[in-house]
């Protein structure tokens, strides 16, 4: 297996070109506000960036890179059934910023617990959902370049009792404040080509009615946990496009960020 992914996705999901994209991401983050740092964990979308690279500024803004030494990214699985959680296979993300390197110590110990998978390369270079953050987190750790490492992880369709497990094996890392975890997640997909068309018409348009549903999943992720002393919020919602008919479509969006105290 070749020790370097490809950024497959650059070009067509995101400009490939190194000043344009750097300029592109600043111009972002220079119109969001620096709320909720310093972030230990973030939400961020992980569509096209024509479609959602604004909003996932308001999340990347939460960043303060002077203490982090590891960025844990953690995307769900869009061409591959799996039941489970799976590492990469190799050594070194590419950008078009500079290239990200993977921690092998922290691979090692997630080996270690038994409940990792292997990613193939074409299942790595296929996926979307952790590329996506790469030129992001490129950019907000440039001033600590080569002093980091990332912890791309592929997250499956998982019972309650997987949750739970991958929960406790993650969550002393969550604790460590040199540490970043990038949850990779847009929210509803709605549409006849994504198979839901839920309209609560007492919300009014079907736009409406989308995002009283994305606003319920996001408060139940507002919620703490196991009694630390947390503060989760979310700095932004967006829509692809607002949908007005039954034949319309929209993806939904929302940066968050995680505060431990």
């Amino acid at each position: 297996m070749s020790k370097v992914r490809r950024a497959t996705h650059a070009g067509t999901w995101y400009t490939d070109v190194k000043d344009d994209l750097n300029g592109q991401l600043e111009g972002w983050l220079s119109k969001a506000k620096d709320s909720q740092k310093p972030a230990r964990a973030i939400i961020a979308p992980h569509a096209g960036y024509y479609y959602c690279g604004a909003c996932g500024a308001h999340a990347y803004r939460q960043v303060d890179p002077a203490t982090i030494k590891r960025v844990f990214i953690l995307g769900p699985s869009h061409h591959v059934r799996m039941s489970g959680c799976a590492l990469s296979g190799t050594e070194v993300y590419q950008t078009p910023l500079y290239d990200l390197t993977i921690d092998k110590e922290i691979y090692e110990k997630l080996y270690a617990t038994g409940a990792f998978d292997t990613m193939s390369l074409g299942t790595d270079e296929a996926e979307h959902s952790i590329e996506m953050h790469l030129p992001y987190i490129a950019k907000v750790m440039e001033s600590r370049r080569n002093q980091f490492t990332i912890i791309p992880i592929l997250v499956g369709s998982l019972s309650p009792e997987k949750e739970q497990q991958y929960g406790a094996i993650l969550s002393s890392y969550l604790a460590d404040p040199e540490n970043l975890f990038v949850v990779s997640s847009d929210f509803c997909h709605w549409g006849k080509r994504f198979n839901y068309t839920f309209y609560d018409k007492s919300c009014g348009k079907i736009w409406q009615s989308i995002e009283a549903l994305d606003k319920t999943a996001i408060g139940c992720l507002r919620q703490n946990g196991n009694g630390v002393k947390m503060d989760m919020k979310f700095l932004k919602y967006a829509q692809s496009s607002q949908c007005v008919s039954p034949t319309d479509s929209s993806v939904s969006y929302a940066a968050g960020a995680l505060v431990i105290h």
